[in-house]
Parts: structure tokens; sequence; C-alpha cells
């Protein structure tokens, strides 16, 4: 068993933020093998946190169907509800990360502004 959407996840990761860290890499790919279609290659191949986030999202409705489908009696049911968690979970921190940076430019934008006030440029 293993968490397609996690392991996509730091794939897309690491292309954002331009890890080069190649043991990761050929680790989550192997994970991946057999599994690179839809939201979850769309996920691994993602470069911009506004990917990662809308491809996390269809993962996770991918997700929700695949429990909802699943009988309860099954003994991947608890399993694949515990990965919806987890997914849950990193999505958060996703949109975290995603506001931080925003809030980041959105300072460097005031620190701008504040530097020509207080320094003005004679054109």
């Amino acid at each position: 068993m293993s968490c397609y959407e996690i392991e996509a996840l730091r794939l897309g990761l690491m292309n954002v933020l331009g890890t080069g860290d190649d043991p990761s890499r050929e680790h989550a790919e192997q994970e991946l093998e057999g599994h690179m279609d839809g939201p979850i290659e769309a996920l691994a191949n993602a470069d911009t946190f506004d990917g990662i986030e809308r491809h996390l999202d269809a993962a996770l409705v991918d997700l929700e169907a695949e429990i909802a489908e699943t009988d309860p009696d099954d003994p991947e049911y608890d399993y694949k509800r515990g990965r919806l968690v987890a997914v849950r979970d990193a999505e958060q921190a996703v949109h975290r990360l995603t506001t931080q940076g925003e809030d980041v430019l959105a300072g460097l934008g005031d620190a701008h502004d504040l530097l020509h006030e207080a320094f003005p440029v004679d054109e």
C-alpha cells in the first residue's frame, strides 16, 4: 500500500522549490510507478503552488470517491480513510505555504514603496 497523493505532492513540491534531492525523487517515482495518470501525474509534475493546490484537490476528490466505493469491511478501508486524513493535512500545509509566500511578496512590495517614500527619486 502506498500513499500516492503524498508521493506525488512531494515530487510537485520538489519541482516548485527546485529541490535537487535525487534519491528522494527516485524513491517517490518508484512508489508511483504504474500510478502516474490523472491528478496524481499532474500533481507530480506541478511547477507552481497554484498547480499543486489544484491537482491536490482533484486527487482528493478521486480518493474520496475511492473510499465511497470501498466496502467498510474491506481490510483496506481504514487505510484509505487514514490516507484521506493525511492528504487533507498536507492540503492545509500547502495552503499555508502559499499564503505565507503571498504575504512575503506583499511585504516586499510594501518595503519597496516605503523606500521610495523615504528616498524619493527625481525623474
